[in-house]
């Protein structure tokens, strides 16, 4: 079959990096300026403030040009020393990466295995809490919303963990995936340190993150004695900007605004209500799908901990989620989200965060539906309708 030209656009129904909206791509197409500039400040400051809302926190904020790896590492070698030992909860592919670049960084990390289906049991981790009466685990780090398996873990339980066992440890929250897609209260869930990125829930292109630092965070980081240069959070305390170690990127300040203005003249209530619906939807086409129960599958098997940013669906066994991606990337124009780590190539994911509406998340799943037929896919065809009537009570 020859290759076929894709007209119209791009269907891109990726977890992240996600649609950046037009205003935003219009807001970053801006000639350079000095970052000291007091026009430029203003508008960074702006964007601080901002973020702090989304956030929902009154303390410390720090920004890198790098991806959410880059603060990822921020948040370790701030806070801690060689040796220091670190509570993950498994939850998937980002749990493991963290994970692995803490034992780089010459951490040591202890796991409360999960289910990657489930989730975590809370008895196991304040177990693990419990467990520790000498209090060798010096922070707990958990991911909000798995983008590999599109599996969410509550907050509030992780916090009420360490409350319950009056275990001091930080608490450590990678928000990727979730901020700005999902309730999030950094202040009032009492999380030390916060990862966030810019190219999923805020619309903007790769290449900014951040961590929000709690008070109690940031006396931790005094002691700390991991090698840190580029990411010192002391070093860019004493900058003007309390951030950025070398040149700030002042076009993506400038589409941050615009993103900031959108979000909020939704309302961060209004946007996670679309969030919730989209995802309801998804969820609604993959059951119909899954027939009487040899077709597809939602990976997810714990309504309660269903993603509202990201649906994985489980093919059946000896048929390929590659090439359901395959087809329709080349013949839809549509771009799934493919299978990370043990899952590669049994799952693929319909990313339903950012800039996205009712017309997008049906037209992806229609082609989708097609690309399953024309591969042969296991699957109880009108899974659209289904969703459909999900959208339209």
């Amino acid at each position: 079959m020859n290759a076929i030209t894709p007209r119209g656009r791009l269907f891109f129904a990726n977890p992240g990096p996600t649609n950046i909206p037009d205003s935003i791509l219009f807001a970053i197409a801006r000639p350079s300026i000095d970052f000291n500039d007091s026009a430029f400040f203003a508008v960074y400051e702006r964007c601080v403030a901002g973020l702090k809302r989304i956030l929902r926190t009154e303390q410390h904020l720090f920004l890198y040009t790098a991806s959410g790896h880059g603060a990822w590492e921020a948040s370790m070698v701030n806070l801690f020393s060689p040796g220091d030992t670190l509570l993950v909860i498994e939850t998937g592919h980002f749990s493991e990466s963290w994970g692995k670049m803490g034992r780089a960084l010459g951490l040591k990390i202890e796991t409360v295995a999960a289910d990657w289906r489930q989730g975590v049991d809370f008895a196991d981790v304040r177990a693990a809490l419990a467990a520790d009466t000498g209090h060798r685990i010096k922070a707990i780090c958990v991911v909000q919303n798995e983008t590999a398996t599109g599996v969410m873990l509550p907050l509030p339980e992780v916090r009420a963990a360490l409350d319950a066992t009056g275990h001091p440890a930080l608490f450590l929250a990678d928000t990727i995936s979730s901020l700005g897609c999902m309730p999030f209260d950094m202040d009032g869930w009492g999380i030390d340190c916060v990862v966030g990125g810019s190219q999923k829930g805020l619309m903007l292109p790769t290449g900014m993150s951040f961590t929000g630092v709690s008070d109690k965070a940031l006396t931790a980081h005094r002691t700390s004695t991991l090698p840190k240069h580029y990411f010192d959070w002391t070093e860019m305390g004493a900058r003007r900007h309390k951030s950025f170690i070398g040149t700030v990127p002042t076009s993506l300040f400038y589409g941050l605004e615009e993103a900031l203005r959108l979000i909020e003249e939704e309302t961060l209530e209004g946007v996670f209500a679309r969030h919730t619906r989209l995802a309801r939807a998804v969820r609604s086409a993959v059951r119909h799908w899954a027939g009487n129960g040899d077709g597809v599958h939602l990976f997810c098997e714990n309504d309660a901990r269903a993603s509202d940013s990201v649906t994985t669906i489980l093919l059946p066994e000896g048929q390929s989620a590659d090439a359901v991606r395959a087809t329709a990337r080349e013949r839809f124009n549509v771009s799934l989200g493919a299978g990370l780590n043990k899952l590669a190539g049994k799952v693929f994911r319909i990313g339903h965060l950012g800039d996205l509406n009712e017309p997008m998340i049906l037209g992806t799943l229609a082609s989708v539906e097609m690309a399953m037929k024309l591969n042969g896919v296991t699957h109880r065809p009108g899974g659209v309708a289904a969703a459909m009537e999900s959208l339209t009570p």
